[in-house]
């Protein structure tokens, strides 16, 4: 069943909330999927660096030493913060595929969450009341930011089964529904350099879109042709480093609802979700159109382009 939160600040007073209001708004969403949980944030950006979050089942083990290991093996400088079973490394742009080499050479049992210049994951097994706790998540701050909980139905529940998904520098994906040629795909993409861990539906979907883009489509037009290229039934909330985006199938079988108001535009499998936002009852509220884009961004105005079914 599963259950998607997202939250574009328009107010840039309400940051230092950010993270606090995405937790309300994806604990309420529990019996929606209590097995696993994750929360994309979209915070702070260091000049000249990209950020890489990673994870680890034995963090004590595994994050012990690593900042040195990995900077002797880079020939560079690298900042490493941990938070609990995550650590959120800091390294010069440019260099994440030599990095994520050495992290295999080094710490082979740890796993990469997200990569991007102000994109951090955190995402365990758990309810997401617990997993918002192990992360603190409530202190984070930052400029919008997606979650989810799940119900397992196609894999097993694992962390790295859990959403948001990140194949692409500060994109990330979270999904409620099922692809049905996501096999298929999977294989096409990998044969494109796309590079993919798990065998979850909605990690290729997360990597489709990263391929269109990598091959010059804006994420308005990777959407877009997702309808034709995705077979089965979804709805999409897509981040990336200015904003986010949303996309249901044509059928739209899968419960969606928006609200806007001039601080914010947030995002919920159902209304619930919604209703301790400040200001909701003033705001502009409306189910998303199936197969309809929409997209946020905080350098542009914001867009929505529909496609017949």
């Amino acid at each position: 069943m599963c259950g998607i939160v997202g939250l574009f600040l328009k107010d840039k007073s309400l940051e230092p909330e950010l993270g606090a209001m995405l937790t309300s708004m994806l604990i309420t969403m529990t019996d929606r999927g209590p097995d696993s949980a994750g929360i994309a944030i979209y915070g702070d950006e260091t000049s000249g660096n990209t950020k890489i979050t990673v994870q680890s089942d034995t963090p004590e083990l595994d994050f012990a030493g690593l900042e040195n290991a990995l900077g002797d093996a880079l020939g560079c400088a690298v900042g490493m913060s941990v938070v609990s079973t995550h650590a959120v490394l800091s390294i010069p742009k440019g260099r994440f595929e030599d990095a994520r080499a050495a992290l295999l050479d080094l710490r082979p049992k740890v796993r990469v969450m997200s990569r991007g210049d102000t994109l951090e994951i955190y995402k365990e097994v758990g309810l997401p009341k617990n997993v918002a706790e192990r992360f603190n998540v409530t202190s984070m701050s930052g400029t919008h930011g997606i979650g989810h909980t799940r119900m397992a139905t196609e894999s097993a529940v694992t962390t790295m089964g859990a959403h948001p998904f990140n194949t692409g520098d500060d994109q990330c994906l979270v999904h409620n529904g099922s692809l049905s040629n996501h096999n298929s795909l999977r294989r096409k993409l990998r044969r494109e350099g796309i590079h993919i861990e798990t065998e979850n539906d909605t990690e290729v979907g997360a990597a489709y879109l990263t391929w269109k883009m990598r091959e010059g489509a804006s994420l308005g037009e990777a959407l877009e042709s997702a309808i034709d290229d995705l077979d089965g039934f979804f709805t999409f909330l897509v981040g990336t480093k200015d904003g986010f985006g949303v996309l249901r199938d044509p059928i739209a079988c899968k419960p969606a609802v928006m609200a806007e108001t001039d601080q914010y535009v947030a995002f919920g499998s159902e209304y619930r979700a919604l209703v301790d936002l400040p200001g909701i009852e003033d705001a502009r509220v409306w189910e998303p159109e199936p197969a309809t884009v929409y997209f946020w961004s905080h350098t542009s105005a914001p867009t929505s382009t529909e496609k017949a079914a």
